[in-house]
């Protein structure tokens, strides 16, 4: 049989959590995304303008960063959406399995604080398995 081992988590401010999750939905949506690929549209528009200067082609190669950055983003977005779902999921097995705890249901809206809370009672139910089946 095989064993869960939980991974401690460590504690980051709850403020800065609650900024990162909505930081990310705002970036990582489609508007976000056509947002950036007009303003590289309007980039490459001005090229000639520039005359295709070396300051313009800086330009480009700050835009390739960017454009890299922002992948990360949507990878973020895609990275939340399936966990948001896979969340859902496992309230619902939570909510219909009657021996299941319920206050483990939307457990990811806690605190860190509370998630640590929580953590620790695992570590112990785990600890106390591993003595009983040694």
């Amino acid at each position: 049989m095989s064993q869960t081992v939980l991974a401690p988590r460590s504690a980051s401010a709850g403020w800065f959590s609650r900024f990162a999750a909505r930081v990310a939905r705002a970036v990582g949506s489609p508007w976000a995304f056509v947002l950036a690929v007009l303003s590289i549209v309007v980039w490459v528009g001005l090229g000639p303008a520039f005359h295709w200067s070396n300051a313009w082609q800086l330009v480009v190669n700050s835009l390739t960063n960017i454009v890299t950055y922002l992948v990360v983003f949507l990878i973020q977005n895609s990275q939340t959406r399936d966990s948001d779902a896979i969340n859902l999921k496992l309230n619902e097995l939570i909510a219909v399995n009657r021996r299941a705890s319920n206050e483990l249901i939307n457990v990811e809206d806690l605190s860190d604080e509370e998630l640590e809370s929580m953590f620790s009672r695992y570590d112990q139910i785990k600890e106390e398995w591993d003595r009983r089946n040694q």
